[in-house]
């Protein structure tokens, strides 16, 4: 079980914490309705669907209040660096801000479902009661307040009956058109934020992730209209309803229980919500402040595999290894940003990225560099860049071990770039007080040709380990997944060849997938007693290959083995 907490995502505690909130806010408020005299002829009005709709509204206010929070990458990356604020563990917990985001959004979308059908009972009963014959309690109930001097319990106030009520009350009411008006909003957010439509169309989801404006805008005021109401304390002293409702036919007669009064329950969801909106608005400020500063792109270097590279300059950027920034291009889209790994190391007087052409946005970036012409381009002709960044993630805390796997699949193996050039740089110079002392990395690509921008920093690494005579330091493999016939004899052909006839390695290039099973046993054989930190940017299938591995092979007791999982994730 610890071993679990260590590398599946969200801690249990975390996530225990979460939902059993969740559960008390639930039941505390169905028993603030369901139970006390003050609702007591709201319920026999509206029966068990009155509690029903708001212990999820209260469910509802406190995931709002969180929603906002992991997304505000500037307050996440100041307490990710902040030692004072976050240790270890808690900064793993930050890192997986993406992922509690998504539980407290499948949450909201829970208790908005609960929330709209429970309402739509109420709505039903609500129209129903107005118009039903009189003599029956939510008759005479239904009917206060069409006299002076009553207050009405029944919002519904015309006498047309459902279905055409109901609607009336969706699209003139302004709970009923705020509550169809946000709950829209939420099916489009939600439905545009599936794997499939942020890969294949990004702009879809970039667009409709913005309908949170709405949806915030619209939940802020949706109980202004106060059309759950309860029975005034005054009238509780003078009008006991578990009484009095016996003889509701005599109500204000003389020597009998007067009239009851009520009144709406005050809007409470902005009490909610508006301390996390402030600091996103505050997040977003900065944003927009940094989009504003001038970038400079001093060189584009065209790399096989549909692959560019853009380094830049900004002034007073300083970034740590493995982080991200959001890069926004005018000339191709005044709204989108798109994040990228930082590929550039620290020690390096400019920063850098790795763009792989595989979409619209990419593409755009790719002709607006000049990249799909001939001639050389002058800097002058260089588009505008925007830069949001830097922000921190999991890859930060390589140095922190003494022994780390770095596993990149494809591009993913960009993070990676710059630990490496980071490392290249501290041996050049002093790396008697570096605490890393070994690393083994995976990378894991379908094409040769994808190898050849990555395989010049690799020679200049092993050549530097060789000089040093720590060749020992950087274990490295690297596995071609995808080859034709005619790719495989070339290789056999060349295999006694001193170097890898694609990468021109020392090490040769493997073949097909890792045995991941025998290559955690190994390490753990050659490492006992140590922490591993496990360092994944890749697909969600090998993600969950790696956690497993990370968790069987790590043992039960503290002074064993334990591989520590961490995967990029922005």
């Amino acid at each position: 079980m610890g071993n679990w907490v260590e590398n599946e995502g969200l801690s249990i505690f975390v996530v225990l914490v979460w939902l059993g909130l969740n559960v008390f806010l639930f039941w505390w408020y169905y028993l603030v309705y369901d139970v006390p005299p003050k609702f007591f002829y709201t319920r026999e009005l509206l029966g068990r669907a009155l509690a029903l709709a708001r212990a999820p509204a209260a469910c509802l206010n406190f995931n709002c209040m969180l929603i906002l929070l992991p997304v505000c990458r500037n307050l996440l990356s100041f307490l990710r660096g902040s030692s004072a604020c976050c240790s270890t563990r808690i900064r793993r917990q930050l890192d997986r801000n993406l992922t509690f985001h998504k539980m407290v959004a499948w949450m909201i979308a829970l208790h908005t479902a609960i929330h709209t059908i429970a309402h739509l009972f109420n709505v039903e009963w609500s129209v129903q009661a107005r118009v039903e014959e009189k003599g029956t309690l939510a008759a005479v109930l239904s009917s206060l307040g069409d006299k002076p001097h009553e207050s009405y319990i029944n919002f519904y106030r015309k006498t047309i009956g459902n279905p055409v009520g109901g609607l009336y009350v969706a699209f003139t009411y302004l709970a009923g058109l705020t509550g169809v008006i946000i709950t829209l909003a939420l099916i489009l957010i939600i439905t545009s934020s599936t794997k499939t439509i942020r890969r294949s169309y990004f702009e879809v989801f970039w667009y409709t992730h913005h309908l949170f404006v709405i949806f915030f805008i619209g939940l802020v005021i949706h109980g202004a209209g106060r059309i759950v109401r309860g029975q005034t304390a005054e009238s509780l002293a003078e009008h006991n309803p578990e009484i009095c409702y016996k003889n509701f036919t005599h109500w204000g007669k003389k020597g009998a229980c007067p009239i009851p009064q009520f009144s709406g329950n005050p809007p409470m969801t902005w009490k909610w919500v508006v301390g996390p909106m402030v600091l996103y608005l505050c997040e977003r400020l900065v944003r927009f402040w940094r989009s504003q500063q001038k970038v400079v792109i001093t060189k584009v270097v065209i790399h096989p595999f549909k692959t560019i590279e853009l380094q830049m300059m900004k002034k007073g950027f300083k970034m740590e290894v493995g982080q991200y920034i959001f890069v926004r291009c005018p000339a191709v889209s005044r709204l989108e940003w798109h994040p990228f790994t930082l590929t550039s190391a620290p020690e390096e007087d400019y920063f850098s990225i790795h763009v792989r052409i595989v979409g619209d946005w990419t593409e755009g970036l790719f002709n607006a560099c000049g990249c799909d012409k001939q001639e050389f381009q002058e800097a002058w002709k260089m588009p505008k860049i925007a830069v949001d960044g830097p922000f921190g993630t999991a890859s930060e805390d390589v140095f922190s071990y003494e022994t780390v796997m770095l596993i990149g699949a494809g591009i993913g193996v960009t993070p990676f770039a710059s630990v490496l050039k980071s490392v290249w740089y501290k041996y050049c110079h002093d790396a008697t007080n570096l605490k890393l002392k070994k690393i083994y990395f995976y990378w894991l690509c379908r094409d040769t040709h994808a190898f050849e921008w990555f395989a010049d920093l690799l020679q200049s690494l092993e050549a530097q380990m060789q000089e040093r005579n720590n060749a020992e330091f950087l274990s490295y493999n690297i596995y071609l997944t995808g080859w034709d016939e005619s790719q495989a004899t070339h290789f056999v052909m060349h295999h006694e060849e001193e170097k890898d006839v694609i990468t021109g390695l020392k090490q040769k290039t493997l073949y097909g997938r890792p045995n991941w099973e025998n290559e955690f046993k190994t390490i753990a054989g050659q490492h006992p007693g140590s922490r591993i930190g496990v360092f994944l940017c890749g697909p969600e299938a090998l993600a969950d290959t790696l956690n497993k591995q990370s968790i069987s092979n790590s043992e039960a007791d503290p002074r064993g083995v334990h591989f520590i999982f961490n995967k990029e994730n922005f």
